[in-house]
């Protein structure tokens, strides 16, 4: 009988769409907590210059301008890799190597779009 070998979930190589498609799922998930943050502070800065100025306080701490970065590139990522999944699912770009492209297409324009976001942010 055999020893159980030990799973190193850190050593397995996971394809580039494998990647993506786990991404999308982390994305999502920051996405819909991002998201009504991001609604209540739009809310606030329209309540009048004082709520304006809060909110303007608020995205003057350095962290606060890297989560938008962050957020920047979920949401970019999301969106990308959202419309790749929806043209797999009507047979377009599914085939293996049209498919590791774009998962690379999706994974680079993301941040691409991040770094620009950060070029404007920080």
């Amino acid at each position: 009988m055999k020893k159980p070998v030990f799973f190193n979930v850190f050593r397995i190589q996971m394809p580039v769409g494998a990647v993506t498609s786990i991404t999308h799922r982390v994305t999502g998930v920051l996405l819909a907590v991002g998201i009504p943050l991001g609604i209540y502070l739009f809310s606030t800065s329209l309540d009048g210059p004082e709520g304006y100025a809060r909110v303007g306080a608020f995205f003057d701490a350095f962290a606060v301008r890297c989560a938008a970065v962050v957020f920047a590139w979920a949401l970019a990522h999301h969106l990308l890799a959202g419309l790749r999944h929806m043209l797999g699912d009507v047979d377009i770009g599914s085939r293996l190597a049209p498919a590791r492209r774009s998962a690379w297409a999706v994974n680079l324009l993301a941040v691409l779009i991040a770094a620009l976001a950060a070029a404007v942010w920080l």
